[in-house]
């Protein structure tokens, strides 16, 4: 045992007081009320944890790890386009021209570095979210139970463990009661298997049995909760051993980077048969001379160069991971990277109402019983009338005696201020849990059985929906009625109403089943829990962007109806519950979920239910969650959201994000996230295609003119290179949201980046530049080289460039906030093209390098004109082409 770790530890035997599904732990100076016995345990000091993590290394599977500089910069000099360049070069040598060898070998230096950076922040923003989808764990650290990153879990650290955690590194159960885990993970068998605590064992068994101590990394935790000391992590652990397979597994690739993969193939097959005819046509043009031939092969290699569709895979993959690192900074998290490409696809959002739309700060408004009413505010510290003593006492003995849940942590609240000390016999400390009977599906009720210590009888306390409380007392009709009513008139309040009943049963055993007891009807309880002050704003914003907000909660149907009318939700009064649910099949759930937007009293396995029924209608359901039941509902939506303040690990492993916050407008903003991602790479895959038809197009024009010089080299392409990389990239994937993005209907999911409307008004322009190009060729022919043409022409094409750039950053935000919006990245590149392109025209040895000649000013402002004259055409297009074609 490591010191500072655990001293006298009792055995399963002694009897440790431990809920078998609870969740919390004791509080400090309570230990008469503690859920989980945690005296004598102090666990690691910090410095001891922080010695043994840097010692023995983080708490991780094994991995690829972090690639180097160097690997990186391999991967990159792989790439066609460098393969291409240095070819290229290679010839110019060959030739007897080694400036022009130098050039672009230069630019193989030029353009990898521009790629490693954008590599390397792309990496450093999935480092980033790596460290964030880390696990958490709790653990006792200095006395003071702490949660921590799971890859800071060291050897000898003290866990705890509950019901729904995912056991984040290898140990052994010291204390507990009723633990029980799913080790299917390691051993295939999906059944659970039962833990029982132990102070002597050393070492691990073997995953699988039951009665062990071992608790292995990886696995569930399906029931109980224990505290677990650390004896192996990381690579040392059982996982641990699996990793190298598990590391070699490759995710599926999205239907985008499907999209983008057969693009990709069908233009690289397109440009290696186009480069072949440029090389033959070219040289048989011109004689067929050694010369021609060596010119024909460089103008294949532009040609290749300008049609290679390197930048699509490369902007998919920065879109995505830079999109996933700017929801983080919104506090939600992306642990599926291709759920960013899916929120601007939702059409309808399921959230919970407690703690998403609500503040979940529930405080205990009412107390009703034997026609007294209390108002728990006005009471303050005050007396508390006898006539609800019995309500209060039996709402708390019916809760865990150190809860998780809101309304249970508002009871025990209310409970020492205005119970204990004053009637402190109304708390009962001495008295030992005998039963749960816990929630059940069909019975929205939960009891506990209390042992007094007398040996006489054991006492009953009952709390639930005011519907499940009646019918286990059995009342009359009448006297049913009245209490219905009741809860009724505070539920429309907006308030989440619980009844709560009292019963005594015989000492020599408890019945197995919650209607066997005999229960007396108490009082009713009224919790407040107000919305989120964002929240009627955001559901406006969703209404607005053609979403539906659809809330799912276990209240009563007028808590719910009140709730949802606060917070702006479409049609609050018309409500299903769970029971209602039940009674219809698939086929008229699906139709009755396509006009109600409030669900009650829904247990965690309906909201499958509900997921199931909304994707037969066609929509694309986000679905949010927080328990071991609602793990199902998470994985079958579209968009499975974890809360990540309140949820458990099944949850939020089975979900596509997580929210750091339970906040509704998180969600909100992610959409809005989500829509401006993808309109920013549409607008990007737009840009890419009508940049390179006019580079293709002046590439392939001088084979069916003879007499017409090469108007692009592979340096040309290469200096176009260095304008189209960052700005496909980094212009586009800062730029911000479409002035609409939130007053649109969502896209289809079908929806396609390469859809014929984007493709079309890409093609259009590209061509509309080509047409500008080849007309200033034409007319600055006369009584000029084959250089000075050429550098009007290049001249025109960059200008052309930088028009389209800022032309497709305009649409859908206008022309004025495309120049002035916070575009550090757009400024950069339009400032640096400039720079380099008059460069390129002044300088005497970039002239020789580019094959270009000086041009007088007045030839020079016709060719800046031509490109300049390109920045209507998407306009122009719009209005030709119906529907939105970008």
């Amino acid at each position: 045992m490591a010191p500072g770790g655990m001293q006298g530890a009792p055995t399963h035997a002694e009897g440790v007081n431990v809920e078998p599904s609870g969740a919390g732990v004791r509080r400090p100076g309570e230990a008469s009320r503690s859920v989980l016995d945690l005296r004598g345990v102090a666990g690691l000091t910090e410095a001891e944890a922080a010695s043994r993590l840097a010692r023995e290394g983080p708490n991780e599977l094994p991995s690829r790890g972090h690639r180097t500089l160097f690997a990186m910069t391999w991967d990159v000099a792989k790439e066609p386009m460098f393969l291409m360049l240095v070819a290229a070069g290679t010839l110019y040598l060959v030739m007897g021209e080694p400036a022009d060898a130098a050039l672009l070998l230069g630019f193989v230096a030029v353009v990898m570095g521009i790629t490693l950076f954008q590599e390397r922040r792309t990496e450093r923003s999935l480092e980033a979210l790596r460290d964030l989808s880390s696990p958490r764990a709790r653990v006792l650290r200095d006395g003071v139970q702490r949660r921590v990153a799971g890859r800071e879990v060291v050897r000898g650290d003290i866990l705890v463990v509950a019901e729904g955690d995912r056991v984040p590194a290898d140990g052994l159960l010291r204390r507990g009661i009723n633990v029980s885990a799913d080790e299917s993970l390691l051993t295939g068998e999906s059944v659970p298997v039962r833990k029982l605590p132990s102070v002597d064992a050393t070492a691990l068994d073997a995953p699988g049995g039951d009665d062990h101590p071992s608790l292995f990394s990886g696995t569930l935790v399906t029931a109980g909760q224990g505290i677990v000391e650390v004896v192996a992590t990381g690579a040392a652990s059982r996982l641990g051993a699996i990793g190298r397979a598990l590391e070699e597994l490759e995710p599926e690739p999205t239907p985008l980077q499907q999209e983008t993969g057969r693009v990709v193939r069908v233009l690289a097959a397109t440009g290696l048969g186009a480069c072949a005819v440029m090389v033959v046509g070219y040289a048989l043009t011109r004689g067929g001379s050694a010369a021609a031939w060596k010119e024909g092969l460089l103008a294949g290699i532009a040609l290749a160069m300008a049609t290679l569709p390197e930048e699509f895979p490369v902007v998919l993959t920065v879109f995505l991971a830079l999109g996933a690192w700017r929801l983080s900074r919104i506090q939600v998290l992306t642990r599926r990277v291709p759920a960013v490409e899916t929120l601007g696809a939702a059409t309808v959002l399921c959230v919970d109402k407690t703690g998403t739309l609500t503040q979940n700060q529930m405080s205990l408004r009412t107390l009703q019983a034997e026609g007294h009413a209390v108002d728990v505010p006005s009471v303050g510290s005050g007396p508390l009338p006898e006539e609800v003593h019995a309500l209060l006492e039996y709402a708390i003995l019916a809760s865990k005696r150190d809860p998780f849940d809101p309304m249970e942590r508002a009871l025990v609240t209310a409970g020492d201020v205005l119970l204990l000390g004053r009637d402190s016999e109304h708390l009962h400390p001495a008295w030992s849990l005998a039963r749960e009977y816990p929630l059940v599906p069909g019975l929205l009720a939960v009891s506990q059985a209390w042992h007094t210590g007398d040996g006489g009888e054991t006492v009953v306390a009952c709390k639930g929906a005011p519907e499940a409380v009646v019918d286990l007392c059995h009342l009359p009709a009448p006297e049913r009625e009245r209490l219905l009513t009741e809860a009724g008139v505070l539920a429309a309040q907006g308030l989440r109403v619980l009844a709560v009943a009292r019963g005594v049963a015989p000492g020599t055993g408890l019945p197995p089943e919650h209607h066997d007891l005999d229960f007396t009807f108490v009082g009713l309880l009224g919790f407040e829990d107000p919305l989120r002050p964002t929240v009627p704003a955001a559901v406006a914003e969703c209404r607005a962007a053609g979403v539906r907000v659809v809330m799912i909660t276990g209240d009563a149907p007028a808590t719910a109806s009140a709730i949802a009318s606060g917070a702006g939700l479409a049609s609050p009064g018309r409500v299903l519950t769970g029971p209602e649910l039940d009674a219809l099949d698939d086929a008229a759930l699906a139709l009755r979920v396509h006009e109600v937007n409030v669900f009650a009293r829904v247990v965690p396995e309906q909201k499958l239910r509900l997921v199931n029924a909304l994707k037969a209608r066609g929509e694309v359901v986000a679905m949010t969650g927080d328990g071991v039941n609602d793990a199902p509902a998470l994985k079958a939506a579209h968009i499975g959201v974890a809360m990540g303040g309140r949820g458990t690990d099944v949850a939020r492993e089975a979900a596509s994000l997580v929210l750091l916050q339970d906040d509704f407008s998180s969600i909100v903003e992610a959409v809005r996230l989500g829509r401006r991602i993808y309109d920013n790479l549409r607008k990007s895959f737009s840009f890419i295609v009508a940049v390179h038809v006019p580079i293709a197009g002046l590439s392939l024009v001088p084979v069916f003119f003879p007499d017409w010089p090469l108007l692009l080299l592979p340096a040309h392409v290469v200096f176009l290179e260095l304008v189209i990389d960052p700005s496909c990239t980094l212009v586009f994937e800062a730029d911000p949201a479409d002035a609409d993005v939130m007053r649109r209907p969502p896209r289809g999911l079908a929806a396609r980046v390469f859809d014929a409307g984007p493709v079309l008004r890409a093609g259009v322009q590209g061509a509309t530049v080509l047409v500008a190009c080849l007309a200033v060729y034409l007319l600055g022919r006369g009584g000029r080289t084959a250089e000075a043409v050429r550098a009007l022409t290049f001249t025109t094409l960059v200008v052309s460039f930088l028009v389209t750039l800022l032309a497709s950053r305009a649409r859908g935000v206008g022309l004025g906030r495309a120049l002035l919006s916070p575009n550090a990245a757009f400024r950069g590149v339009a400032a640096g093209t400039v720079a380099l392109l008059a460069a390129v025209l002044g300088v005497p040895l970039l002239q020789r390098l580019f094959h270009v000649a000086p041009v007088e000013p007045r030839a020079l402002l016709l060719a800046v004109g031509a490109g300049l004259a390109c920045l209507p055409v998407p306009w122009l297009v719009d209005r030709a082409l119906p529907g939105r074609t970008a």
